[in-house]
């Protein structure tokens, strides 16, 4: 695993060099988990940084409002409107597709940064879609650490790609720990 330690960015941010992104996932999903905190968000930046990662991440449409909004899409934002229902799985595994060079797209299993049971599987099926793997990623409070984990081909078989997802989450905590959950797949797997 490639891991940086978090210590070291809040005095000297990405000063070090580190392995980057590997070239087998210039194109793929990164889930990134635990998420629980809005401080995920920064630190998830500067790893990809740090990590030469060119990544753009689906975010709530309420962060992309004035003022922030042309901030949020300069750092590789999308809007998501969580209240309609728009197709944001095919959408976006066609974005994959046909994109020019490297693209990584960020993905919260969770949804959200409040304690979830039940993961989303939309980033398994964009993966899935795209025909690209997906990289597992982590921000791991316990240890201050984040990084990357392996790469998961996506497969036929939903339950048993996130059964090896929840175990590969298992020992890692969000800042508020509490409300990390590795995941189920909600009923009917969707």
């Amino acid at each position: 695993m490639n891991t940086l330690e978090m210590e070291k960015w809040w005095s000297l941010p990405a000063a070090e060099p580190h392995r980057p992104c590997p070239e087998t996932a210039e194109r793929c999903v990164v889930v990134a988990a635990p998420h629980t905190s809005n401080w995920d968000f920064p630190y998830t930046l500067l790893g990809a940084f740090a990590l030469g990662m060119h990544i753009r991440w689906l975010g709530k449409a309420s962060l992309f409002r004035a003022p922030f909004g042309p901030v949020m899409r300069w750092l590789g934002g999308i809007a998501v409107d969580r209240s309609r229902s728009t197709n944001l799985v095919a959408s976006s595994a066609e974005a994959l597709r046909h994109a020019d060079g490297p693209l990584q797209l960020v993905v919260a299993p969770e949804g959200t940064r409040a304690r979830a049971t039940e993961w989303k599987t939309g980033f398994h099926r964009i993966a899935h879609a795209a025909g690209l793997p997906i990289q597992l990623s982590y921000l791991d409070w316990g240890t201050r650490t984040c990084g990357l984990g392996p790469l998961v081909e996506p497969g036929e078989d939903l339950e048993a790609d996130i059964e090896r997802i929840r175990a590969f989450y298992a020992p890692f905590r969000g800042r508020n720990a509490t409300q990390f959950d590795p995941g189920q797949l909600p009923p009917g797997g969707s």
